[in-house]
């Protein structure tokens, strides 16, 4: 199947006939020069990942009074227009402070096909301080929801929930997947998967609506700690600077309780990993589903794009465990040893990733247990 655009201009970038799947490195790329993705400046490197491209954040960070949708027939900028209270020059690096909601223009814009849409989600180095952050498109009533055919720019909505964070232009704190087709697997095919690669480390893996993750506190591997709850009243974390903070001066260490249990408090975040290791074969990727609310009053997991290769074996896995965002919502609420708090849902790749996760680019991530941001230097 050919590519054309709106005026019947035929494209190079080509997608194979009934093509369904997740677009890999290569045929992003390849978007990028032939006009489907415009970047206001070239890509940078390792901007490419297997399965997703990072989004830059560009030079002007508007605060808003409040978070919003435009809705069908309103662009984020009107909206923007309406709402905004100042804006920043992030240029050479600003501040965004806690618990105010920003809007930031993107250097990444799109000029997407009928057949191609696609969705985001925050990074996890993201997820994993606590930054809230949402993409959102002219025109939607959805956040993080691109559709087929979108012509037009990208804004990134950013809440620092703990940290105060320093961002620039160029920080990267989104990421989006391009799909074609319907890619999701269905509960057969899951577990015609997990039947040839083994997709947790357990025997009686629950695969009813996706992976079933649960909880690990029982602190074994781990030294005896279970997770990290995040401190209050804490210095900047920079987006940008990779093992340059203390871990004790942002985060307080949770040792395993002898009953296996861990009560959230209210507005508390927290970082736990799942009991489960997780590996994704090279022809797919995975994510983690939204917060179900039948689970508890709790959010898990801001950042959910598993790539190909994390875990896995040929990339220098041995299966991985689940890192987990947690944050209680309005009540205290206990977390029991192994209670399920997700799923992983599997997508099929249109074509295997030419570099895997774990594999010649910057994955923070392979082979981890319990493991903080980037940003916190690993304790010696």
């Amino acid at each position: 199947m050919r590519i054309a655009q709106p005026e019947g201009t035929e494209l190079a970038f080509s997608l194979p006939a009934n093509a369904d799947g997740i677009l890999p490195d290569r045929m992003i790329a390849a978007m990028e020069e032939e006009g489907l993705i415009l970047p206001a400046f070239p890509f940078v490197e390792s901007q490419i990942q297997p399965a997703s491209l990072d989004l830059r954040l560009g030079e002007v960070a508007y605060r808003v009074r409040a978070s919003f949708l435009p809705g069908p027939d309103t662009t984020v900028a009107e909206r923007i227009d309406e709402l905004k209270l100042h804006e920043i020059d992030i240029t050479d690096g600003a501040v965004l402070e806690t618990n105010c909601v920003y809007v930031v223009p993107l250097l990444e814009s799109l000029a997407l096909p009928p057949s191609i849409h696609a969705s985001a989600n925050p990074k996890s180095s993201t997820g994993r301080i606590d930054v809230f952050t949402r993409v959102i498109a002219d025109g939607t009533r959805r956040f993080d929801m691109i559709a087929a055919g979108y012509h037009g720019p990208l804004y990134a909505e950013i809440s620092p929930k703990t940290f105060p964070v320093l961002v620039r232009q160029g920080s990267r704190l989104s990421q989006i997947r391009f799909r074609t087709g319907e890619p999701l697997l269905d509960h057969d095919e899951l577990e015609d998967l997990h039947a040839h690669e083994r997709l947790v480390d357990c025997d009686d893996a629950d695969l009813a609506g996706g992976v079933a993750l649960s909880i690990d506190l029982s602190g074994e591997g781990s030294g005896g700690f279970v997770g990290y709850r995040a401190k209050r009243h804490t210095g900047v974390v920079d987006i940008d600077r990779r093992g340059g903070y203390a871990v004790d001066d942002f985060w307080e260490p949770i040792k395993a309780r002898p009953d296996g249990s861990l009560v959230l408090d209210p507005g508390e975040f927290y970082i736990l990993a799942s009991k489960e290791a997780v590996q994704v074969p090279p022809d797919y990727a995975a994510e983690m589903v939204p917060f179900d609310p039948l689970v508890g009053e709790f959010r898990v997991h801001y950042a959910g794009f598993f790539d190909p290769g994390f875990g896995y074996a040929g990339a220098g896995g041995k299966g991985s465990r689940a890192v987990l965002e947690v944050r209680s919502r309005e009540v205290p609420f206990i977390l029991e040893h192994g209670q399920i708090v997700g799923r992983l849902v599997y997508e099929r790749m249109l074509a295997e990733p030419d570099t895997l996760y774990g594999t010649r680019i910057a994955s923070n991530y392979q082979g981890q247990g319990l493991k903080l941001s980037k940003h916190f230097r690993a304790p010696t």
